[in-house]
């Protein structure tokens, strides 16, 4: 039988929200979802949820399923997040998305590895170690609740910044992408 601390669910939750950073990727959601003609954030928020559920019981018996560590995982996740900061200081466009199919582009590159990327999943495995599964399972649910508010708030945020103070936070988020992903490469590369 789990026993619950409130404690717990705070301390797993704050720690995924500061490594999810939703707020901090808003920038990027919004480059990406102005390249979507039908973005939908409660399947990103649903998608990213699965992904980290399924991930916490089962993402290293998967990785080892196909022959990959978590080092090997999360470096490819650095590299996508590497080249989504690029496009948003450079200006161009990498991930392509098929018009006719605008919800492949609210799961990759939104749902995964922005929302639930390689940090994230790696985290969940750790956290195992020291939280029992009901409360990160508590805190994946607090933090998919925040993730799906700053989904449907991004006309919003994009209408207060403006053109100028979005392409501003933009590019500064764009240089916190990159060095997320040269963290993450340095940290899983070689290990």
């Amino acid at each position: 039988m789990w026993t619950i601390s409130f404690n717990n669910i705070v301390t797993v939750s704050l720690t995924l929200f500061a490594i999810i950073d939703v707020v901090g990727s808003v920038p990027a959601i919004i480059t990406i979802k102005k390249k979507l003609p039908d973005f939908r954030p409660l399947y990103t928020t649903l998608f990213a949820g699965a992904l980290m559920i399924v991930f916490l019981f089962l993402g290293e018996s998967f990785l080892r399923l196909i022959g990959l560590d978590v080092q090997s995982f999360a470096v490819a996740g650095s590299i996508v997040i590497f080249i989504i900061g690029m496009e948003m200081i450079l200006g161009i466009n990498i991930f392509r998305t098929n018009p006719d199919n605008g919800k492949s582009g609210s799961f990759v590159p939104i749902g995964f590895p922005l929302l639930a990327g390689s940090g994230t999943l790696t985290s969940l495995i750790s956290l195992r170690a020291v939280y029992n599964s009901l409360e990160i399972l508590l805190a994946i649910f607090v933090n998919l609740i925040l993730i799906f508010i700053v989904l449907r708030s991004t006309n919003i945020i994009e209408r207060t910044l403006g053109n100028g103070g979005l392409e501003t936070i933009k590019k500064f988020f764009g240089v916190i992408l990159i060095a997320i992903a040269v963290k993450i490469f340095k940290e899983n590369f070689m290990v």
